[in-house]
């Protein structure tokens, strides 16, 4: 038999590789944010040019629990325009795969305590 036996702790290979997905989502999210807000402005971050149609004004910071966990994203402000987002819907909070575990869940009939404890 072979000394050299490789053994993986399943339990550290799993929040490594959740803290690696939240990460890898939250980045695209930003990324798309910022894309849109590019859009909107005619001009991208630190651009210099006569055709904008709103500016920068900085970013908010913004959670919303997903699939893949808690996601902190940076909403663009833009100063001239209004910034609506396609990616993440306004006063949003839960993905809506969230919200449909949870009512899922309420009509199994999974008690109040259950749920909150398995949403944490």
């Amino acid at each position: 038999m072979p000394e050299n036996i490789i053994q993986i702790d399943q339990h550290m290979l799993e929040t490594r590789l959740d803290r690696l997905v939240t990460q890898k989502v939250t980045e695209i999210l930003n990324a798309m944010l910022d894309a849109e807000a590019d859009e909107i402005a005619g001009a991208s971050r630190y651009e210099r040019s006569g055709g904008w149609k709103a500016y920068r004004a900085d970013h908010y910071e913004r959670r919303i629990t997903a699939k893949a966990g808690t996601l902190e994203l940076k909403v663009p402000k833009l100063k001239g325009a209004l910034f609506e987002s396609a990616v993440v819907e306004r006063y949003r909070r839960r993905g809506e795969s969230v919200e449909e575990a949870l009512i899922d869940m309420y009509l199994a009939g999974v008690s109040t305590r259950q749920v909150d404890d398995i949403s944490q």
